[in-house]
């Protein structure tokens, strides 16, 4: 079968696995068939060779592991040791090894669900991403009337903006240098700020302090201590962007005198907020359309990540297909 991997920075490699076999799926795994994948900015670091805390990233000029590094993907259950996948089932969720480039793969069953099935694949994989926005959503105070600002505004910190808007948030503030425009309004973004995080804070009005800020960039410390020194009075911080550093440094006097809460962590209840995120779709139709934008057949994954490791205003999210 087929199967892409990263063999050294910025590079992928074409080669031939035999199938998997399903007599050895450990309880609670599944046997998908590739139908779709996406690509998420957490897996950028993979892709320029960065090193990994994956145990099989051992790779000496990247991590050199099969299918690596997508995580986001649709599959069709092809044999299944999980008592809530059946045969034949299409499902979204995580690849869990991070080995999603691959005709067939085995998966954790608890990180899958089923969708609706009039959701073409390569819309229905976008159910991922929006699952996570909204397991985080859900660890935040209520969001009616409140005004929220989101640092990031790529595919994840459009969600965001999006679910936020969707919550009953007053006022959406989009903060990103790229220019996002064209799509705030689809993405219910009230207040579209082209400008890093750094200059959006030196010039932001004290008066008209975010009550939240969501911070959807990660892979560097700075936004982090932004979002803090932005947010008002009482104020609630999320960090929700991947970090590739272990220690973080941030003002403890800023959470003091403000009385601040900070977030973060990982999506949890998978399966629960898959179908939560199933759900949405439902309610919000015209939401996956407008969030899939690019769309490439698996063998020109080279460069579909080319793509998606420049900033452009027109990509938000980047799909493969067989």
């Amino acid at each position: 079968m087929w199967c892409h991997r990263v063999v050294a920075p910025y590079t992928f490699e074409k080669i031939e696995l035999p199938e998997p076999d399903p007599t050895t799926l450990a309880p609670g795994q599944v046997l998908l068939k590739f139908c779709a994948a996406a690509i998420c900015g957490s897996d950028m670091p993979g892709f320029r060779g960065t090193q990994g805390k994956l145990p099989a990233d051992v790779g000496p000029c990247a991590a050199d592991i099969d299918g690596f590094p997508i995580h986001e993907i649709v599959g069709e259950v092809l044999a299944s040791a999980h008592p809530e996948h059946q045969v034949g089932s299409r499902v979204v969720g995580w690849a869990s090894a991070f080995d999603g480039l691959k005709a067939q793969l085995v998966s954790d069953g608890e990180g899958l669900a089923p969708y609706d099935p009039g959701l073409a694949p390569e819309h229905a994989v976008a159910l991922q991403p929006l699952a996570c926005v909204l397991y985080a959503v859900e660890q935040l105070p209520p969001l009616a009337g409140k005004h929220v600002a989101v640092i990031g505004q790529g595919s994840i910190g459009l969600l965001f903006s999006y679910v936020a808007k969707a919550a009953g948030a007053a006022r959406v503030t989009g903060v990103d240098p790229v220019d996002r425009s064209a799509v705030a309004a689809t993405f219910g973004v009230d207040d579209a700020v082209r400008a890093t995080s750094d200059r959006w804070l030196a010039h932001l009005d004290p008066g008209a302090r975010p009550d939240i800020v969501i911070e959807a960039v990660g892979h560097q410390v700075a936004t982090l201590g932004h979002a803090i020194e932005a947010v008002g009075w009482r104020g609630t911080v999320f960090y929700f962007g991947v970090p590739d550093d272990d220690c973080y440094p941030i003002s403890m006097r800023n959470m003091l005198r403000s009385n601040l809460t900070l977030i973060s962590g990982i999506t949890l209840d998978r399966r629960r907020v898959l179908t939560e995120a199933d759900r949405f779709a439902r309610e919000h139709p015209e939401l996956l359309p407008a969030y899939v934008t690019h769309t490439f057949g698996v063998d020109d994954v080279q460069q579909a990540f080319e793509l998606a490791a420049r900033p452009t205003p027109g990509r938000i999210k980047i799909v493969l297909v067989p």
